[in-house]
């Protein structure tokens, strides 16, 4: 059995989702003898971090970030402060020797992302990155699928991560919504969809991108109330939103096959569509977090063409990770369930000393990819992804 002292930074949403991950291993993951230790959280708001500490069974709790990472029975730092702070945090983490999981993108922008990767790079520690869309068991799956070649020669990609949360004009004005806090769009929905695609298909070359705001001014909120899924009275003062709502993507693979990506946080009907199409010479997938225990997958027969349309597929033991839930076909898993399997891949790195996937290299790739979408942005042209 091991024993891994756990300090998790910023205990919003995120860090509660991160918390619970924890609390979930010990059971969903008993036979790999790891086990959390919840030694101390920090956010700025004291309440919050009090009400942390008693609601998922920290030992301690602060006001100081600083003290997580100077606690001497912290080894794993959990970042989901907000993205403009990550970079100093993973940076005063590493250098203490400490492992590092951090919430995408990681930075405020790709270059703070790079400078994260290089500095727990050089330190060596283990790091993880909050791409958890990943470890959904039928993504998994579908990742087999092409990587045994049942659907040829890829030829074309689509993902996305169509999520309206912020379309309601009387949404307050977090930090998600200031460029001095980090990118829009394309930093916190696109990251995911450039990820997946880099998973499933591969590193992407040359790309030419755009960009919109259609919400150009949102409710100013009162420090500790409020978060991004909130709406206000519609009376408070406004404030400017001063990054993107929305991104689109013409890319080129290094493989050659051709994608578009796509991301909207204002967009009507669609509510969490992170997903993708697939197409290869000899079939296609499509998935969608909105149904994440269904994959559509389609197999050429040349012999009955006609009959060639997609089969539904439903999530069960048989695919990875399924089973650690739930012992049945067509019983789902949940968004939590894969923040637990995302927080025990990064703890058994540390264990085992080896890095996994997704680590931080992984956001620097996005990173780069996100720079030549900045670049073309300026340049309306193509851009050459520099990895």
């Amino acid at each position: 059995m091991t024993t891994i002292g756990i300090g998790v930074i910023g205990m919003g949403w995120m860090g509660q989702v991160h918390s619970r991950g924890y609390n979930q291993i010990k059971d969903r993951f008993y036979d790999s003898g790891i086990r959390p230790r919840l030694v101390i959280c920090a956010d700025d708001v004291e309440h919050r971090a009090r009400s942390s500490q008693d609601r998922f069974g920290f030992e301690q709790s602060t006001t100081h970030w600083r003290e997580v990472i100077d606690h001497p029975e912290v080894q794993a730092v959990n970042i989901t402060a907000p993205n403009g702070m990550h970079l100093e945090m993973v940076r005063a983490a590493a250098a203490a020797g400490k492992h590092v999981l951090c919430e995408k993108p990681v930075g405020r922008d790709p270059q703070q992302t790079i400078a994260a990767y290089e500095a727990a790079r050089d330190a060596g520690v283990i790091t993880g990155v909050g791409y958890n869309y990943r470890w959904a068991p039928l993504v998994q799956y579908a990742r087999q699928l092409i990587e045994s070649g049942e659907l040829g020669t890829l030829t074309h990609y689509h993902g996305r991560f169509l999520n309206g949360y912020a379309g309601n004009p009387n949404g307050f004005l977090s930090w998600r919504f200031e460029a001095e806090h980090g990118l829009g769009t394309l930093g916190d929905l696109l990251s995911h969809a450039i990820d997946m695609a880099h998973m499933l298909v591969g590193p992407i070359g040359r790309l030419t991108a755009s960009r919109e705001t259609f919400i150009k001014q949102r409710p100013i909120p009162q420090p500790g109330v409020g978060t991004h899924y909130d709406v206000a009275t519609g009376n408070e003062p406004k404030g400017d939103v001063t990054n993107e709502d929305y991104v689109s993507v013409i890319a080129r693979f290094v493989n050659g096959v051709q994608g578009i990506l796509e991301a909207c946080r204002v967009i009507n009907g669609a509510k969490c569509d992170m997903s993708f199409e697939v197409h290869g010479t000899k079939g296609a997938l499509k998935w969608t977090m909105e149904e994440m225990n269904v994959l559509h997958y389609q197999r050429r027969n040349d012999a009955t063409p006609a009959q060639d349309g997609y089969l539904r597929l439903l999530s069960g033991p048989a695919h990875p990770f399924h089973n650690r839930f739930n012992p049945a076909w067509g019983l789902n898993v949940g968004y939590d369930d894969l923040k637990v399997i995302e927080m025990y891949n990064f703890l058994d790195g540390i264990v085992t000393g080896q890095q996994g996937e997704p680590g931080l290299k992984a956001a620097y790739d996005v990173a780069q990819v996100e720079n030549a979408i900045i670049r073309s942005w300026d340049s309306e042209r193509w851009e050459t992804v520099q990895y």
